[in-house]
């Protein structure tokens, strides 16, 4: 049996707001808001990676990307609409339904299944990128998860990667602010201790096998109440770019 690293209590908590996920004024506001910065991100370290013209109609097209942890299907279904052939795998079973039914509303072919990424990677799938979005902080092992994540890239693949810095702002902001004071997420929801600065990032990246390529800030703006990248400012919520060896 594939031993796993997906943590049962942190999946519960994810499937109890599964009906929520494409309700911009829901639990998953914050993702809603901060998708478009995910995505502007994510296209562009794709584009640089594989040379490819995001004016294009479907500049990804030809390329097997894994969205890992999916959701509702928030990053799965833009990559698909770019024209990636896209797996969306998520380990809490209730949040597949409805990734399904809002890529069929929408018309899109994407690949959804309630599967961990040590069992796909035991069944030696392969991809030409890894989507990594947000997972790190709730699973029980953190390499053995990112080294799962690497067997799952072809040589040459990318992976992007974001999670929370653990810091006294982090606390502040992501759950006294996220969950405490605005109430966008459920209490609970995140667990400070479970938080990665990006310094253990690397080198957990490094230590599963893959090269770290880039890191850049997520930051808030409280005043104007959007999202922007930063090169300078990861000390909340950040993401990487890593790739593995050709």
């Amino acid at each position: 049996m594939t031993q796993t690293t997906v943590d049962p209590g942190e999946v519960a908590k994810f499937e109890a707001m599964a009906a929520e996920w494409w309700d911009p004024t829901g639990k998953f506001k914050p993702l809603h808001m901060l998708n478009p910065t995910r995505l502007d991100y994510i296209t562009r370290q794709i584009a640089a990676e594989f040379d490819r013209d995001l004016t294009a109609e479907k500049p990804f097209a030809g390329l097997r990307l894994l969205d890992i942890g999916c959701g509702g299907g928030l990053l799965s279904e833009p990559m698909a609409r770019l024209g990636a052939t896209v797996v969306g795998a998520d380990a809490a079973a209730r949040n597949i339904p409805v990734a399904q039914i809002h890529a069929e509303q929408s018309g899109l072919d994407i690949d959804y299944r309630c599967i961990t990424a040590e069992e796909m990677a035991a069944a030696g799938e392969q991809f030409d990128v890894v989507l990594n979005m947000e997972v790190v902080e709730h699973v029980s092992d953190p390499l053995a998860y990112l080294t799962a994540c690497q067997q799952l890239l072809k040589p040459g693949g990318l992976m992007i990667c974001s999670t929370i810095n653990r810091n006294t702002k982090s606390f502040a902001m992501a759950i006294v602010g996220a969950e405490w004071v605005m109430r966008w997420l459920p209490k609970g929801t995140h667990e400070w201790n479970k938080f990665i600065t990006p310094e253990e990032l690397k080198e957990l990246l490094r230590n599963a096998g893959l090269t770290p390529e880039d890191a850049t800030g997520f930051v808030f703006n409280p005043i104007t109440w959007t999202w922007s990248l930063s090169k300078s400012d990861l000390s909340v919520n950040y993401v990487t770019a890593s790739t593995k060896p050709a």
